[in-house]
């Protein structure tokens, strides 16, 4: 008696599922991370990704109508869930702004110099802006705002005027994201540290003193522990 599977029908594999525990679907996602970021997204096709899943190619079509949709959904992923920790800390507004500041840095550069592959050097594309990632740009837009909220929130940000405010948060942000280009020019880079350091550059350049670092890194550090 056969035994019932999850498979979908008539969408057979090129070869058995790769033993990873994935389904098909992230296995597309995990194939490409690995391909656009090692050969390049240009010189990778949707049949090289789909044998590197254990997929034919016309299954591929099933999860993803093209190589484009692939890329913006891993670069979604990269953004998505920075601006979920970012609404939630703006949002708690009981903690120090410079404490919440340091978290939501903290927290992006780590998603951005943790994973197994620097999907944040994929930025850069041409292709990337193009139409078909406008979901992406959107998402990046919100969690820089959140950013700049709670830039305008800090000491040193209330001080500051509406231009020099949209500045400031440009470049908080800028710093966050140089993790990327950090990770590519040295892979080995311990992401914990480099999380930390970043979050400490950040406070430094939106204002606040040497002397409260330590503190507000330890308030940082409590919420993102409280939100895990």
């Amino acid at each position: 008696m056969s035994t019932p599977t999850s498979r979908r029908v008539g969408r057979p594999r090129a070869q058995e599922r790769p033993a990873d525990g994935l389904e098909p679907r992230d296995e597309v996602l995990a194939a490409a991370a690995e391909l656009f970021t090692t050969r390049g997204y240009t010189a990778t096709s949707t049949r090289t990704i789909a044998e590197r899943a254990g997929l034919r190619q016309a299954s591929l079509y099933h999860y993803f109508d093209g190589k484009e949709a692939i890329l913006a959904e891993l670069l979604e992923g990269t953004v998505r869930p920075s601006r979920e920790v970012a609404r939630a800390l703006v949002s708690r507004t009981e903690a120090a702004p410079e404490a919440r500041l340091w978290a939501l840095c903290h927290s992006d550069a780590a998603l951005l110099c943790g994973g197994p592959h620097n999907l944040g050097a994929l930025y850069l594309l041409p292709e990337v802006q193009t139409g078909r990632f406008a979901a992406f740009h959107r998402i990046r837009s919100e969690l820089k705002s959140c950013y700049a909220e709670l830039l305008a929130a800090t000491e040193p940000g209330a001080a500051l005027g509406a231009d020099d405010l949209v500045l400031r948060a440009d470049l908080l942000f800028g710093l966050t994201e140089s993790v990327i280009l950090i990770r590519r020019a040295d892979p080995a880079r311990e992401p914990s540290t480099l999380a930390v350091a970043t979050a400490d550059a950040a406070l430094r350049v939106a204002g606040v003193p040497q002397r409260s670092l330590t503190r507000l890194r330890r308030e940082g550090q409590g919420l993102l522990a409280a939100q895990a």
